[in-house]
């Protein structure tokens, strides 16, 4: 009898430590895969975020490839000569860019000329240009005077420029809703000349342009 219950005793607790034991088991286990889970999420994580900084850097690598040759796809310059009767204007520009001159002006009037990369559109006010440049035969005053009511209303902004020795304006900004550039405004005798880029895009190439503006006074 004594042997029974010390028998039932010795099961009853080999039940209890394999029950406890199992639990352990279990717990120890769901703690193995969850640690494996979280470490491949983290590593499937870094790869993707490894491969998103590969791929971007590529792109940016391409990009200023690009952009580098791009910039020597436009040397050597062309030079623009102006009509002598308007001061024989000329200056250095991408020859990747085409001009049109849209006037005559060998009976007056006002000279103008459009230059774009590859094709030039057909020019309208609200066409955005490259360059544009106007000689117009009207006093110099009288031409800076038409962009007051814009830098008044802080559209543009205005400072003094100069080229060839000659001092001018320059304006920056808004000229209208569809126009957001540079221009810079010179005397040329009883003429005035503009230079114009419609578009911020164009600002280096309009940097680089105006640097080598020359004319006769």
């Amino acid at each position: 009898m004594n042997y029974r219950k010390n028998e039932q005793g010795v099961v009853t607790s080999a039940l209890i430590a394999a029950i406890i034991l199992g639990i352990f088991t279990t717990l120890f286990a769901g703690a193995a895969i969850w640690a494996f889970l979280s470490y491949n999420e983290q590593k499937t994580d870094v790869d993707g975020k490894i491969k998103v900084a590969v791929a971007e850097a590529k792109k940016a690598q391409s990009d200023e490839d690009d952009k580098k040759f791009t910039e020597r796809d436009k040397e050597p310059n062309r030079e623009f000569v102006g009509p002598d009767d308007y001061g024989r204007v000329t200056f250095n520009y991408p020859k990747t860019w085409s001009a049109y001159i849209a006037k005559d002006v060998s009976s007056g009037g006002n000279y103008e000329a459009y230059l774009n990369p590859i094709t030039v559109p057909f020019p309208t006010s609200a066409q955005q240009f490259s360059l544009r440049i106007l000689i117009e035969q009207k006093d110099y005053d009288l031409v800076i005077k038409t962009y007051e009511s814009l830098v008044k209303k802080g559209d543009l902004k205005s400072s003094a420029t100069s080229a060839n020795g000659q001092n001018g304006t320059r304006l920056d900004g808004s000229f209208s809703k569809d126009i957001r550039g540079s221009a810079v405004i010179y005397k040329i005798r009883d003429k005035t000349v503009t230079f114009r880029t419609d578009a911020d895009t164009f600002k280096p190439d309009f940097e680089n342009i105006i640097k080598t503006i020359k004319f006769n006074q």
